[in-house]
């Protein structure tokens, strides 16, 4: 916001242009654009339809991780156990991101104003962090099973790991299903992606070691998959700790957007105090400060301003604060105290 106080004023809700007001909230010159009843409909369906597509995902995962374990341990393989290891791993996360989206179902209250989407970011964080973690393990026992061989059962590999592609091609197909824009949707493609990976390199190694009987294509295969697993996981975690950074939306510049308000909405003279950021990939905010022209109207302004930042730059939640230019000229030239420049 501008960093100045303001005197004490209620609120006014304007759900965008042609949108409605609720009534006997007043506050002048301080205005908070609101998400629309029909996107806060269309959100609720489709995260309702990721929590679905995520919670299959999770039980055909942690089901089939039973069974790599089992034939990890019989057939000796690292890659069928590094890939038990990673199941493990992604039915948690999994399990995770679909308890993050039913709660993100909870409206506001007092001590959460913009509700619990951020929860969803915050899953995908962490999961991004745990395949890093992950792979770093599977790297470290690579290592260990190259320098000192082991004996590897060729058929049980290819057997179990050709059941788990099975497995983790039905999951990659309910996921993708989902919101593949939406971050938490994304780090579970993610966690599918490299199990399904870890199939395929097991498959590889079973075949292999039936063939010529060279074991150490196990771990080595191991750690490829791994290294295909970061560059992916990589991208989660910016993503996703730019936002919980507060970082600004995608494509977003401040200067363009304040030059384009005092293009395009005549009453503008200059936009000050420009910030934005994100609650989740889906829900951009911006705040800003809009000196007025002489005579300017402060309502309809702030309605152009608004309209303008929603049809233009997908700012559906915008807060606008006005000031008219008497005021403005008054404060720079140090004829009144900061506060006397509350909006009208």
């Amino acid at each position: 916001m501008s960093g100045h106080d303001h005197p004490d004023r209620g609120h006014r809700h304007d759900h965008g242009p042609g949108g409605h007001d609720h009534g006997g909230h007043d506050h002048g010159g301080h205005g908070h654009g609101g998400h629309g009843h029909a996107g806060h409909s269309h959100h609720a369906v489709a995260n309702a339809g990721n929590a679905r597509a995520i919670g299959i995902a999770a039980l055909l995962t942690g089901g089939f991780m039973l069974v790599e374990i089992a034939g990890g341990l019989v057939a000796g393989s690292l890659t069928l156990l590094a890939d038990a290891g990673h199941m493990a791993t992604d039915f948690a996360a999994l399990a995770m991101a679909w308890l993050a989206f039913r709660v993100a179902r909870r409206p506001a209250d007092g001590t959460r104003t913009y509700g619990f989407d951020r929860l969803s970011v915050m899953a995908a964080f962490i999961n991004g962090i745990a395949l890093f973690v992950v792979a770093g393990w599977i790297v470290i026992e690579a290592g260990r099973r190259i320098a000192t061989p082991q004996p590897v059962e060729g058929g049980v590999v290819l057997v179990v790991a050709s059941l788990g592609l099975l497995v983790n091609l039905a999951s990659f197909w309910v996921l993708s299903r989902g919101d593949r824009n939406n971050l938490n949707v994304r780090a579970a493609v993610l966690h599918v992606l490299s199990d399904l990976l870890g199939s395929v390199g097991a498959i590889v190694a079973g075949l292999v070691i039936l063939a010529t009987a060279w074991t150490p294509i196990d771990p080595l295969l191991s750690v490829l998959v791994s290294v295909l697993i970061l560059r992916h996981a990589w991208g989660v975690v910016r993503d996703s700790g730019h936002i919980l950074l507060e970082g600004t939306p995608p494509g977003f510049d401040a200067g363009a957007i304040a030059r384009d308000l005092a293009a395009a909405v005549p009453a503008v003279r200059e936009v000050r105090h420009l910030h934005a950021w994100s609650i989740s990939e889906e829900r951009p905010v911006v705040t800003l400060e809009a000196l007025l022209v002489a005579g300017a109207d402060p309502e309809q302004s702030r309605r152009q301003v608004k309209a303008r930042l929603a049809d233009r730059f997908g700012f559906d939640h915008a807060t606008v604060e006005v000031i008219s230019a008497e005021a403005g000229d008054a404060h720079a030239q140090g004829e009144l105290p900061r506060r006397a420049c509350a909006p009208i």
